[in-house]
C-alpha cells in the first residue's frame, strides 16, 4: 500500500469503516482559488440550495443525489485574511454557499482582516469565476467573527447584506459578466437611507443570515448601536415580495426591555405554511456577562411581525434560563409536522459538558416537548425515517445533530459523536441521567484520535448545518480533523471520507449539495467542491 493510500485508509480500517471512495487532498486550504475540473462546465438543471439550511425551515434536505466523494473538484477561499488565534484556532463563522438551479455556486467571501465582503459566482462544474461583486457590508461588534450569508429567491434573485441594514440584490445570477452591480432594498425606506447614508451605515447592522420564504418574502435580524433618523432600534426586518418593508423591535416583541436584539447568526425560520416566523432574541452582546445571556423564542405573524407567542428558553436540567450565545449559529428548525427546535447553552457553563441542549416545542410554542442532548452551536437537520430501514419507531422524521462530548469539561471524555435522534421517543440523558432527552436512534464516533483528549478521545465534529441526502441514505458532515465524511445511515458506517486540510480547531461550518449533486463543504476558510 502506498504511503498516500495508507494515510487515507488506515484510520478508517482501524475504526471498522467500509470505504467506497477515498479522496486525495492533503495540505491546507491555501489562499487562492483552485479550479480543478474541465475547462468547460456542462449546463445543469436541478434543485437549488437557496440559503442557510437549504430552505426557509432550515431542514437541510437535498433533492439531488449527492455525488461520490471521489475527488476535490475545485476549491476557493471564503476568507482572504482568516483571524487565526495564537493557538492556531480559527474562531470565525462562514456563510453557506447557495447554488442556483442552473448550478451556479454563489460564494460569500471575506476580503480583509476586520471586514470587507464580496460575492463570487462560480460555475459549479469547475469553479470558474462568472462574476464578482463587492459589497459595502460592515460587521457588527463581535467576539467570534459572525457569518455572512446569501439567499436565493424562487426567481433566481440573490440577496446579500449591505451596510446600514440595506439588502443588496442581483438578478440573472447565472449570467457571466465582467462587472456586476447591486441594486438595493431598504426595510425602513430608501428615501430615509439616501437622506443620511453615513448615519445609517455607522449604526445599523444586519446580524443574521437572510431567510427567503417560498413567496419571496425576506426576513433578517439587525442591530442598532446609536441614534438614527428613522428611529430604528434593534429587531427583525421584513421585506415583502413586492419590495415593501417593515420592522419590529426585539424588546417590544419580547415584552422585555432587557432584550437587546435578534441573536447573532440565528437565521429566522418560516413555518411550512408561510404564516409564522420564528425568531430567537437575546440580551447578550459582545460585552454581556455570561450570566445574563438569556433570551426567548418568538412566534410572529409572518406578515404583520406581531407576536403570537413567546417561549422561555430554559435549561431542562436546572430549570433556570439557558444561555443564548452570540458565538453560536443556532437557528430555529421547523419540522415537517410544524414542531420547532432551537439549540441553547446550559445555564451554568459546562454543567452539561458544554453540550447545551436542543429545546423542542410544538408549532404554537405553547407546549415544550422532550429536549435533545446537544444544542448550542448547531442547527439540526431533518432525516426522513425511511432513510434508516431498521428504524421501527413511530416518528415520520428524525433529527441529525452534532453530539460532541468535549474533553476538558467535568465529565467530558472527548468521545465526540454525531447522532440521529427520535424527537418523539425518550431516554435518560447520557451525561446527566436524571434528565430525560430524545432517544438516540444512531450514533457514530469520529475516526481521528485527538492527542489532547483522554484515551479514546477523537477530534470534534465541525457542523453548524449538515446536508442530508435521502437518495443515498447518507449525510455529509465536517470534522475538525480536516475531512469531509459520508455517513451511510442504512449501514451506520462511514463509507467515504475525503481530505480538505490537515485539521484546524474552528467554529462550526456548513455543508450543502448542489444542483448536480456536488457536495460543498466550508473548512479552514475555504469552500471545497467534491464529486466524481
Amino acid at each position: 500500500m502506498s504511503n498516500i493510500l495508507a494515510k487515507c485508509l488506515s484510520p478508517l480500517l482501524a475504526a471498522g469503516v467500509v470505504l467506497v471512495g477515498c479522496g486525495g487532498g492533503g495540505g491546507d486550504a491555501g489562499g487562492t482559488s483552485s479550479p480543478m475540473g474541465d475547462a468547460a462546465s456542462a449546463p445543469v438543471d436541478g434543485p437549488a440550495w437557496t440559503q442557510f439550511g437549504g430552505t426557509a425551515q432550515h431542514a437541510a434536505l437535498s433533492a439531488s443525489a449527492a455525488q461520490d466523494l471521489a475527488r476535490l473538484r475545485w476549491r476557493t477561499p471564503v476568507d482572504l485574511a482568516p483571524p487565526y488565534r495564537p493557538s492556531g484556532a480559527l474562531l470565525a463563522h462562514y456563510g453557506s454557499p447557495v447554488v442556483t438551479s442552473h448550478n451556479t455556486v454563489l460564494v460569500p467571501v471575506k476580503t480583509g482582516a476586520t471586514g470587507g465582503f464580496r460575492v463570487e459566482a462560480r460555475a459549479g462544474g469547475n469553479g470558474v469565476l462568472l462574476w464578482s461583486a463587492d459589497t459595502d457590508y460592515v460587521m457588527p461588534a463581535h467576539n467570534w467573527a459572525p457569518s455572512y450569508n446569501l439567499a436565493l429567491s424562487s426567481t433566481n434573485r440573490v440577496y446579500a447584506p449591505g451596510a446600514g441594514g440595506k439588502l443588496l440584490y442581483r438578478d440573472n445570477t447565472d449570467t457571466a459578466t465582467s462587472s456586476a452591480t447591486w441594486q438595493s432594498l431598504v426595510f425602513y425606506g430608501s428615501a430615509a437611507y439616501n437622506g443620511a447614508p453615513a448615519a445609517f451605515d455607522q449604526s445599523v447592522f444586519i446580524n443574521t443570515p437572510i431567510t427567503v420564504d417560498a413567496q419571496g418574502n425576506i426576513y433578517f435580524g439587525f442591530i442598532v448601536t446609536g441614534t438614527n433618523p428613522a428611529g430604528l432600534s434593534s429587531g427583525v426586518a421584513r421585506i415583502g415580495a413586492d419590495g415593501s418593508g417593515s420592522w419590529a423591535a426585539a424588546a417590544t416583541l419580547a415584552g422585555d426591555a432587557t432584550i437587546a436584539k435578534v441573536a447573532m447568526n440565528s437565521a429566522p425560520a418560516v413555518s411550512g405554511d408561510g404564516q409564522t416566523l420564528y425568531v430567537v432574541v437575546n440580551a447578550a452582546s459582545a460585552a454581556t456577562p455570561v450570566a445574563v445571556q438569556y433570551g426567548y423564542l418568538l412566534a410572529l405573524d409572518s406578515q404583520a411581525l406581531t407576536l403570537r407567542r413567546k417561549a422561555n428558553l430554559v435549561d431542562p436540567n436546572t430549570a433556570v434560563v439557558a444561555r443564548i450565545s452570540d458565538d453560536a449559529t443556532s437557528s430555529p428548525l421547523v419540522g415537517p409536522d410544524g414542531d420547532v427546535y432551537i439549540g441553547v447553552l446550559e445555564s451554568t457553563p459546562v454543567s452539561h459538558n458544554g453540550r447545551g441542549w436542543l429545546l423542542h416545542f410544538d408549532s404554537t410554542l405553547a407546549s415544550p416537548k422532550t429536549p435533545g442532548s446537544f444544542g448550542w452551536d448547531n442547527t439540526p437537520s431533518i432525516v426522513p425515517a425511511a432513510m434508516i430501514p431498521p428504524y421501527a419507531g413511530g416518528s415520520s422524521y428524525l433529527l441529525l445533530t452534532k453530539y460532541n462530548n468535549y474533553a476538558g469539561t467535568p465529565s467530558g471524555d472527548g468521545r465526540n459523536r454525531v447522532a440521529v435522534l427520535d424527537p418523539n421517543a425518550a431516554q435518560a440523558d447520557p451525561v446527566i441521567a436524571s434528565v430525560t432527552v430524545m432517544q438516540e436512534v444512531l450514533t457514530i464516533l469520529g475516526t481521528t484520535t485527538d492527542p489532547a483528549a483522554p484515551a479514546g478521545g477523537v477530534k470534534e465534529w465541525c457542523i453548524n448545518t449538515a446536508a442530508v441526502d435521502p437518495a443515498t441514505r447518507s449525510v455529509l458532515i465536517n470534522s475538525e480533523d480536516g475531512y469531509l465524511y459520508r455517513w451511510d445511515l442504512s449501514a451506520n458506517q462511514f463509507t467515504q471520507r475525503i481530505q480538505m486540510n490537515n485539521g484546524v480547531a474552528q467554529s462550526y461550518t456548513p455543508t450543502a449539495i448542489g444542483a448536480d449533486g456536488a457536495v460543498y463543504a466550508v473548512n479552514n476558510a475555504a469552500l471545497h467542491s467534491f464529486g466524481r
